[in-house]
């Protein structure tokens, strides 16, 4: 089945023949659906936090930053934006020339506060030698489209969504690159450094470099910080082999075999590298302006605060553990805080104190995250979720539609009416109680991948994804989930979203 030729392609990857057939594999068997409890809700999996609750929380976050620990703003914005400009590239491809549907009037109507208004309009000008406004009364609006998709112009159907100007302010626009460098300024500097890393696209490290170097030492100033800004390529050896419809592989027309990235979850190996006792964890898109930045950061030195005091409590009950000839009672109140913490909930009540003691180590010493939900208004996104680990054990997970069984009417319901959904909003600890990192890796439940269906030149093909960043790869992380305002989220997932009040 592989020839001599596909292993020597594999190798060079650095992925084994074994993980391989493996893949394919499970192109044949599929993956399994996870079993349900109940979707998460306030009742049920879910902190509400009461405003005196907010306040300490901040104050114990802000003290822990003057201690001396290594704080990491990391940023996933590797994706094109080719997917926001989907209705734009219809437009250009369409048998009428006018704005006809209700996406390309509302996008013609709000041009002017796009942010990137005035570059487009000098490409306008310098390519057509006319401006916006001219192209538009003489009825050439596919003309304004193309010179903010193609080359020739903005390029902006071919970007990083971190390299568009969204954002506009009286000293220039700003790029979500650099809200989130602010971002990581106003809660996420510890000593007056502003760790930030940024996982990019090998075609866009040298564009997302220079515009680094040419803004960093502005936001350095303003506010007072240093910065430490890296970044990262998603590994070629997290890549998964495309199948066909008959679970072979697929081939390329010169023979070879077909890779795809495997996936968001591929940068839990980026996410590993990262030398940090705290990791915040949050989209490229996920940006507002300065005036309505309050609030995001104030939650999230909420869920910060509550991180490092659970991991405090954490510490303290594995290094009992560690002494040993734990009392019955002791090891009651470290059994209530896990079910308590992390909703953990096994039948563990005919263990001996031994038994009890080992489950319960085992079951404290691993990553913890803290992750915002907010209530659900219809956006798109993954749901929080009291699910059944292989163990019998139930914990907390994010779960996507696609992990889901949609034949099940019981578990369709929990995701249909759940109250909350994820804004991937998480703040992670990475580091055991003696201070060594965990092997992240460790920590992913394989099962959770998924499969979908593609195609290349017009041929069908099954793509492998390998478990999402934040929900299988960190299947076996303690988790907890806290309620955050709908203010804390503002996704761009079309360009038209940029027209929202809180994008300008």
């Amino acid at each position: 089945m592989l020839t001599q030729q596909d292993l020597q392609q594999i190798a060079k990857k650095g992925i084994s023949e074994e993980q391989i057939k493996q893949q394919l594999n499970e192109f044949k068997t599929g993956f399994p659906f996870l079993r349900l409890k109940a979707a998460a809700s306030i009742e049920d999996g879910i902190v509400a936090t009461s405003e005196n609750d907010k306040n300490a929380y901040i104050q114990a976050w802000n003290e822990y930053k003057q201690q001396g620990h290594k704080i990491v703003k990391f940023v996933p914005a590797s994706g094109a934006a080719s997917r926001m400009f989907k209705d734009m590239f219809a437009f250009v491809d369409a048998d009428y020339d006018t704005p006809t549907t209700p996406f390309e009037k509302q996008f013609f109507d709000g041009l002017k506060n796009f942010a990137f208004y005035d570059e487009l309009d000098a490409a306008c000008r310098k390519n057509e030698g006319k401006s916006i406004e001219y192209l538009i009364q003489d009825g050439q609006y596919k003309k304004v489209v193309e010179n903010m998709l193609f080359q020739k112009g903005l390029n902006y159907g071919q970007l990083p969504k971190g390299m568009l100007l969204f954002h506009r302010y009286p000293e220039g626009p700003r790029t979500p690159m650099e809200e989130h460098l602010v971002e990581g300024a106003l809660y996420a500097a510890s000593n007056g450094e502003s760790c930030v890393h940024f996982t990019v696209s090998h075609e866009h490290m040298d564009m997302f470099k220079k515009r680094v170097a040419q803004k960093s030492d502005q936001y350095a100033q303003k506010y007072g910080v240093k910065y430490d800004i890296s970044f990262s390529e998603q590994k070629p050896s997290t890549d998964t082999i495309a199948a066909g419809p008959d679970n072979e592989p697929f081939r390329n027309d010169d023979g070879s075999l077909l890779f795809r990235p495997g996936g968001h979850g591929a940068l839990i190996e980026n996410l590993n590298e990262i030398d940090a006792d705290v990791i915040f964890i949050k989209n490229i898109d996920n940006v507002v302006p300065d005036r309505l930045k309050a609030e995001t950061v104030d939650y999230k030195q909420v869920i910060a605060g509550i991180l490092i005091q659970l991991q405090k409590l954490t510490f303290k009950y594995l290094q009992e553990l560690d002494k040993g000839q734990l009392d019955h009672d002791k090891l009651k109140e470290i059994k209530h805080f896990v079910e308590h913490a992390f909703c953990r909930r096994p039948d563990i009540d005919s263990l001996s104190d031994q038994e009890l003691a080992e489950y319960l180590r085992k079951k404290l010493n691993r990553p913890m995250r803290v992750c915002g939900v907010v209530k659900n208004v219809g956006e798109p996104g993954g749901g929080p979720f009291l699910t059944y680990n292989q163990d019998g054990t139930i914990s907390l997970q994010i779960l996507e539609s696609s992990q889901i069984d949609k034949n099940n009417k019981e578990y369709m319901e929990m995701f249909t009416q759940g109250t909350h959904f994820n804004p991937v909003d998480l703040v992670c600890a990475v580091k055991d109680y003696k201070g060594q990192p965990f092997n992240l890796p460790e920590f992913v439940d394989r099962t959770t991948g998924f499969i979908s269906s593609k195609s290349k030149n017009g041929r069908e093909l099954k793509a492998l994804e390998l478990p999402g960043l934040w929900n299988g790869a960190m299947s076996d992380w303690n988790t907890v989930f806290v309620e955050v305002p709908l203010s804390t989220f503002n996704p761009v997932k079309t360009v038209n979203d940029l027209l929202r009040p809180q994008h300008q």
